[in-house]
């Protein structure tokens, strides 16, 4: 039998983490899974304007015209 690696346990507190953040979420939303989604994407936008608005206007020029490799969803 092998032992597991270090990440292991590491991975699966994370997973349990997240599973429990999502809860969380869907129990602040009345147990309704949609309005939860819709919450947090409404909550990822306010974040991202806040980022830009901090962000250098030359970083924002350079991710709007390609020269950096970002995830635009």
């Amino acid at each position: 039998m092998t032992s597991p690696s270090p990440k292991e346990p590491s991975l699966q507190s994370d997973a349990q983490a997240l599973e429990a953040a999502a809860d969380q979420a869907i129990a602040a939303c009345g147990g309704d899974a949609r309005e939860a989604v819709k919450a947090l994407l409404i909550a990822n936008e306010f974040l991202e304007r806040e980022m830009e608005e901090r962000v250098s206007r030359g970083y924002i020029r350079g991710v709007k015209h390609g020269r950096f490799n970002t995830y635009s969803g």
